[in-house]
């Protein structure tokens, strides 16, 4: 009598590889929108501390010993507007005459700073930082693009699993490196390095999830599943990162998600196999052959220039509030969370309703849902103001991302191979190039024309754009494919199951043997 194995049952569970899937795009997805409030407020403070110190060392007079402390009263920090007393009683008679400029910022003959509705701010460092910002944050994106065209192919060689513990592998490495990194350079590859491993977690799951759910209405269903992790990353990261950063330090959250990610390896060495080499057994299109599909590249599209508004946001929107609301630290992170809540609610509702209503009208109705939001959020005159438009830009975005997702496995099945790597390599692409563009052009366009224009400007190009999700109503099959398929599929409503129904991975060689003979 044979024995039971309780690790084999559980590598043949479909539900305990979406678990796998879900866990690591939370991981990747908290990691991403972590940095979000701590970035801009960490490399404030540190540029601010350089110009303090410049100052005190050009203002100290060698050999006098009434000047070894500096001549200013007080030093203003500009991040969370708190006075820092830098100075003894021996210079008391000499800083009342004296007031001084520091970057544009008029310290009095009492030492204090000239103030805007009550919030000090130095406009100069902050509109360079902007751009500092958003080519620190888009770096991580531009990493994916540059791997996600050699990991597509990679997968259908060798199979998802390694190339998913791969990526659990790359991620922990980055998020230690960003909680010891204290300097620009150092952060800066530590987010190049979180681009490695997030091309490798995020191709690798989608592509298994789409081998495993071959049928296209539970593929929706598994994709907004998957897609709620990435939502609820991105929900706690940015509020998780900006309460731990005002409260315990910079180090602190990076050392928590640490951790998690060293439980998420775990799970993947229980569920998976990282050892396992398991080639497709077809033979899969080539990324160039994708590439000239007009359907893929509307869904692709579709995909880049909705998430290319919050990507825009999201090194613009903390420095526009510490302008204009004079926000504290903690508010920067709590912003985004209108959008992350809305974020994970439409992913799972439109999961199953996309199927239903049709998801290219999902998508359109959702692109012109972002623009409108968009346009809308520089009219907020405090944080309570960006409660609606962030709200409105989150729930548009899962409109669009849980209804182009599965559009692009079906559009492989429908008119390619079934091999999923390269598709969704692709997909990937799309959505790291609207956080590489929007982040490293959307710094240097506030700095030139201002935010309120920037988000205009990125609103129009959504609206304009929703209007080719029709192409997507009724894709046509290419005849090859219709010999398969028999008929015609209204891509809405048809289910079927594609010609593999055997895979080697993730699971066992069996489970599917047994799958194929029901």
């Amino acid at each position: 009598m044979p024995c039971f194995n309780p690790l084999q049952s559980l590598r043949e569970s479909r539900t305990l590889v979406l678990v796998v899937v879900f866990v690591a795009l939370l991981l990747d997805n908290m990691l991403l929108t972590v940095v979000v409030p701590i970035i801009p407020s960490f490399l404030y403070a540190t540029e601010l501390k350089s110009v303090n110190n410049l100052t005190h060392n050009t203002t100290s007079a060698p050999g006098q010993a009434g000047y070894e402390a500096a001549t200013f009263s007080s030093v203003i920090s500009y991040y969370d507007n708190t006075t820092i007393i830098l100075t003894d009683d021996t210079v008391n008679s000499t800083r009342r005459d004296f007031s001084r400029t520091i970057n544009g910022s008029l310290l009095t003959e009492e030492g204090s700073a000239v103030r805007d509705r009550d919030c000090v701010k130095n406009n100069d460092i902050l509109m360079e930082e902007n751009v500092w910002v958003g080519l620190l944050f888009a770096s991580k994106a531009l990493m994916q693009l540059v791997m996600n065209p050699f990991v597509g192919p990679l997968t259908n060689r060798i199979g998802y699993h390694i190339p998913m513990f791969a990526g659990f592998v790359v991620m922990f490495l980055s998020t230690i490196m960003f909680a010891f990194s204290e300097t620009y350079i150092l952060l800066f590859l530590a987010r190049m390095l979180q681009g490695i491993g997030s091309s490798f977690s995020s191709v690798a799951g989608l592509g298994m999830l789409a081998s495993i759910y071959t049928d296209d209405n539970e593929r929706g269903t598994a994709m907004g599943i998957a897609l709620g992790g990435l939502a609820l990353g991105v929900l706690f990261g940015a509020p998780f990162g900006s309460v731990m950063y005002e409260f315990v330090g910079k180090k602190a959250p990076f050392l928590v998600l640490a951790c998690l990610a060293l439980m998420d390896g775990a799970l993947q060495l229980s569920i998976l196999q990282p050892s396992k080499v398991s080639p497709e057994s077809a033979q899969g299109p080539s990324l160039l052959t994708l590439l000239r599909d007009p359907y893929i590249l509307i869904t692709a599209g579709s995909i880049c220039f909705a998430n290319m508004g919050v990507a825009m946001l999201e090194p613009t929107l903390p420095i526009w509030m510490m302008q204009t609301m004079c926000s504290p630290n903690w508010q920067l992170g709590i912003a985004f969370l209108p959008a992350s809540i809305s974020y994970l609610i439409s992913t799972n509702l439109f999961a199953i309703l996309a199927n239903k209503m049709g998801r290219w009208l999902c998508s359109m109705i959702g692109m012109l849902i972002v623009g409108i939001s968009l346009i809308c959020v520089p009219l907020a005159k405090d944080i309570y103001g960006l409660i609606g438009p962030n709200g409105g830009l989150g729930f548009a975005i899962g409109m669009v991302d849980s209804s182009m997702m599965p559009i692009m496995g079906y559009l492989v099945d429908l008119r390619h191979v079934s091999v999923y790597g390269s598709v969704y390599a692709i997909a990937d692409v799309a959505f790291c190039l609207g956080f590489a563009i929007g982040p490293s052009t959307g710094g240097a366009i506030v700095r030139a024309i201002g935010f309120p224009s920037l988000m205009i400007i990125i609103g129009i190009i959504n609206i304009l754009y929703a209007p080719l999700c029709c192409f997507l109503r009724n894709p046509a099959a290419r005849e090859e494919k219709m010999a398969i398929l028999n008929q015609e599929c209204p891509m809405p409503t048809k289910s079927y199951r594609t010609q593999n129904t055997c895979h080697d991975f993730p699971l066992s060689d069996e489970s599917f043997d047994k799958e194929s003979q029901e």
